[in-house]
């Protein structure tokens, strides 16, 4: 399959060459282009006193923000910098409308809606593409550490019309440096602050002859956890990450040129469940006489044994350019692998005294292929055109062990190791102590968009996009060792049935549209619509040892934006009203699994709602009064719930909100930049960011409700030695806003949370510099 996709793509390539005369010929210039020109070249010229030009690829062109008839949040490094913010799951800080959870499968919302599941052969909703590669991995966000960063678009709605991927929620578009020609630079950073808070990073720039340059970059952050391992005494919370990217630029002649880049990341922390409240009345009484305390901000726990998450990500890419005449083709092949490795026991106690769960391990792997290729034409004439296709293969292999005795301690009165454990990760008949789940998702696209300019003050852009994908996934029992872990081998004692089927495949075509008319008032006003279609493929899931298969996911979208700069560009005004009406959304619910001893535990089943509704309102300000002075912001309104969702007979779930989805969210940045002498500038960030109560869990449940919170984080620095250096403190969380990440009713355990570093005030300083 991957040589014929290769061969399909190069023969593409080289028909759309012969094919570009022909439709150059037929171009007819209008005034659009002359009026674009006119546009561009006043953004040239202009003076400090107006806002930077936001140039986004949202249509996968470059092309001004305000021009481009889509919902996009545009980031830039250094609103990312100045928040101290880094990793990229706290884009959702900096972004309204955009939600991440870390407790089911990990991943990203927008405006409410994304699938988190913890099954392999389950899509995600929203796509994060770097440098033009989708990253898809199960357990991955693609890219850790924020390092180097040029931009971040973040593109509302479905997107899978012109992005390789089908997205149904939106596209987080992360674009990192580019090497540059002929120019030696770098630039580095140092912080250190509360907690033990260090983020170290740099960039190097070095030119390679006329024709090449090498783009390097490094970081290594860490900060040491809050919450407390009294047993271990070790810290609960910490985290490590470091990693580097590569990027070789080669530019050989004026009409080609080749980016050849690399990256390996590494993350690791100490992060667990603990406990909040409605444990067992006795493990209660130990816990306080370990100290610990359960509530709403605890962190504590007396388990035995560390938990911990160990994630990494590699990959390599190719990325090649060349101009046909006026015409561009581009072609990106990738390969990216990935690691994630999570210990999580619940006990909460030292296991000689109580334990549930103590043995909790699961091996990740991954490791995917990409190939894409888009021929488009210049932009201005009457017929603006990109076609592409996309092929993509992500493969998974995961084993999983649940060991536990849930509810009494590892060793008898005689201080003996327990003779056997129940095991959730085994089957009843079946050898093995170790679940082994395999899956492959394949999809092969072809896309493409049609931009006709009819008139001076009006376009209309027609695209579309057909894909055929196949998922599959299969569960197995394998043994693993127990004696490398334990030190001994204990009778396992299955607590289910194994599946009636252990292998599954789904197999599903689909063909997607948008249609999108654009009016401009004038050179810098325009109003718009778009609608669009999404599509997510059916899967194979299982739970709790159930052969589970999921349909596919569809979505319907409607956008009514307007975007207007004001003030001889010193105001920049935008907001759009949006709905989108999903049918059989692939919803998370959790689960009852037997867990042994009459007991259960919760786990995550992805299932279909029949139908969801997500709908608002969303807006973004920028205003410059004096040159050194800007001011901006964003809010969002969403009314995401489910409009049909009968889980089974005794449950429904029609009209309740969606997890994570708050009705608000808002930011607001103050950026002052003066010069208070030839060689030194001042330089301070403020930003505020809200959300409103949501909810963690689907149904509402009033555990997992999220009360209201905002963050404020501050940023001063000077900058001596005609700025090359920049030294200055911040502090993030100003207030000290606590807030947890997650809840979960974990059977007999009760109820339990995660929490995060940032519910907490950090105060440091800083030493950036560059050359």
């Amino acid at each position: 399959m991957y040589r014929f996709v290769s061969r399909i793509t190069f023969l593409c390539g080289v028909s759309l060459y012969y094919l570009s005369p022909a439709f150059a010929e037929q171009d007819i210039i209008q005034n659009n282009e002359k009026v674009s020109q006119s546009k561009d070249n006043t953004e040239n010229k202009a003076d400090s006193k107006q806002l930077d030009a936001i140039t986004v690829t949202a249509e996968r062109r470059s092309e001004n923000n305000q021009r481009v008839p889509i919902s996009v949040l545009h980031l830039d490094g250094k609103t990312i910098a100045n928040a101290g913010y880094k990793d990229l799951t706290d884009l959702q800080y900096l972004a309204p409308g955009v939600q991440y959870d870390p407790t089911q499968g990990a991943a990203f919302q927008i405006r409410g809606v994304g699938s988190e599941s913890f099954d392999f052969s389950n899509a995600k909703s929203v796509s994060v593409v770097v440098d033009d590669v989708v990253m898809d991995a199960q357990r991955a966000n693609g890219l850790i550490g924020l390092v180097d960063i040029n931009n971040v678009d973040i593109m509302m709605g479905p997107q899978g019309t012109l992005f390789g991927m089908n997205s149904t929620s939106g596209v987080i578009s992360v674009t990192t440096g580019k090497p540059k020609l002929g120019k030696l630079s770098g630039n580095g950073s140092f912080s250190y602050g509360e907690h033990n808070e260090r983020i170290i990073n740099g960039t190097m720039n070095i030119p390679i002859g006329k024709i090449a340059a090498l783009r390097v970059s490094a970081f290594d952050n860490a900060q040491d956890g809050y919450g407390h391992n009294v047993t271990l005494h070790k810290l609960v919370g910490s985290t490590h990450e470091y990693g580097t990217r590569a990027k070789l630029y080669i530019e050989p002649a004026y009409n080609l040129d080749i980016t050849l880049a690399g990256d390996y990341a590494h993350h690791w922390d100490s992060s667990v469940r603990t406990p909040v409240a409605d444990q067992p009345s006795a493990v209660t009484e130990m816990l306080h006489g370990w100290g610990i305390y359960p509530n709403a901000k605890n962190a504590d726990t007396a388990d035995s044994f560390l938990g911990k998450i160990e994630r990494e990500e590699w990959g390599s890419s190719l990325h090649v350019h060349t101009k046909l005449g006026n015409n561009d083709l581009t072609f990106i092949s990738a390969y990216r692998g990935s690691l994630y490795n999570n210990a999580t026991p619940v006990d909460f106690l030292p296991s000689d005294q109580y334990a549930f769960i103590p043995y909790n391990y699961g091996h990740l792997t991954t490791k995917k292929i990409s190939e894409e290729i888009h021929f488009s034409s210049p932009k201005g004439h009457f017929l603006e055109y990109l076609v592409g296709g996309f092929y993509n293969r992500l493969e998974a292999k995961q084993t999983q062990y649940g060991w536990g005795t849930y509810g009494s301690p590892l060793v008898d009165t005689n201080g003996n190791s327990v003779s056997s454990l129940y095991c959730t990760s085994c089957a009843i008949g079946k050898d093995g102590n170790t679940s082994l789940f395999k899956s492959r998702n394949e999809s092969l696209a072809a896309f493409g968009q049609l931009k006709f300019n009819i008139l001076k003050s009006f376009t209309l852009a027609i695209s579309g996009r057909y894909t055929h994908d196949r998922n599959s996934q299969s569960l197995n029992y394998v043994t693993t060792d127990p004696v490398q872990i334990m030190g001994y081998t204990p009778t396992f004692i299955p607590t289910s049935a194994p599946p009636i089927y252990n292998y599954g495949v789904k197999r599903g075509q689909n063909f997607s549209g948008r249609i999108s008319p654009e009016y401009h008032f004038n050179a810098d006003t325009m109003a718009y619509f778009t609608f669009s279609t999404g599509y997510k493929p059916a899967g194979i899931a299982f739970v709790g040892n159930k052969y589970d298969p999921y349909r596919s996911e569809k979505v319907k979208s409607y956008e009514l934006g307007f975007k207007s700069e004001w003030l001889n560009h010193r105001l920049r005004f935008n907001f759009d009203l949006f709905r989108e009406d999903f049918t059989d959304f692939q919803a998370t619910v959790l689960t009852n699994i037997p867990a042994g001893a009459g007991g259960w535990l919760q786990t995550t089943a992805i299932g279909n709602a029949g139908g969801l509704r997500s709908q608002g309102v969303e807006g973004n300000i920028a205003f410059k009064p004096i040159s050194s002075l800007t001011l901006s912001g964003a809010v969002t309104y969403t009314d995401a719930y489910f409009t049909d969702y009968h889980y089974n007979k005794t449950t429904d779930y029609t009209h309740t909100r969606l997890t994570n989805a708050p009705r608000f969210s808002g930011n607001v940045f103050v950026d002052y930049d003066h010069d208070i002498a030839p060689d030194l500038g001042f330089r301070a960030h403020v930003d505020y960011s809200y959300r409103s109560t949501y909810w963690t869990v689907v149904g509402q449940p009033a555990y997992s409700r999220v009360p209201a919170h905002s963050l404020v984080n501050l940023r001063f620095s000077v900058m001596p030695l005609n700025k090359k250096i920049q030294v200055g403190v911040y502090v993030r969380n100003l207030f000290d806003k606590y807030f947890s990440t997650g809840w979960q009713q974990y059977g007999a355990m009760g109820l339990v949370h995660y929490t995060t570093p940032d519910a907490r005030r950090t105060v440091g300083g800083f030493v950036n510099f560059s050359f």
